[in-house]
């Protein structure tokens, strides 16, 4: 499959409607993006069963910023609707594989289970500041790690 350009108009649509949705927050004029963008198309035509979807951050900055993108290529990486990793930087190739076979291999079910668990402790506990830091939501397993800021879910 190759990629598809999302927008602030089909973003949720597209990304709920897959089971494994990797993102691609990009914009023409940077370099790391124009490397990273070709290890993103190879990789989309690998894996045709997940949707491999690019956001160009001059064109959609209303969406960038819905996701707190300050610096670019950032990588996110979606299943079942759950941010499992969001990071910035251009990822060889072998690196980008590797974390589409971790992400593919985490039980969901205990990452939704670590998701409910965090959100409850940090709300028995009071602790504002709890949800804003490094989310561990399960994804340690695969040593990955959300974006600080963002919500479990799209």
């Amino acid at each position: 499959m190759s990629t598809v350009e999302l927008t602030s108009e089909n973003f949720t649509s597209v990304v709920a409607e897959a089971d494994l949705a990797l993102v691609d927050f990009w914009a023409s004029w940077c370099g790391p993006c124009r490397m990273f963008g070709p290890i993103f198309d190879r990789a989309s035509e690998r894996h045709a069963d997940a949707v491999f979807g690019k956001v160009d951050t001059d064109a959609q900055q209303e969406l960038a910023g819905q996701f707190g993108i300050s610096s670019i290529p950032t990588l996110m990486i979606i299943r079942d609707n759950v941010v499992l990793y969001s990071q910035a930087g251009a990822l060889p190739e072998p690196a980008l594989e590797e974390l589409i076979t971790k992400a593919r291999e985490l039980d969901m079910d205990e990452v939704r289970a670590s998701i409910a668990e965090h959100e409850q402790h940090s709300h028995d506990h009071g602790d504002e500041h709890a949800h804003s830091d490094d989310h561990a939501h399960g994804d340690e397993h695969a040593h990955q790690h959300e974006h600080e800021g963002q919500p479990g879910a799209v």
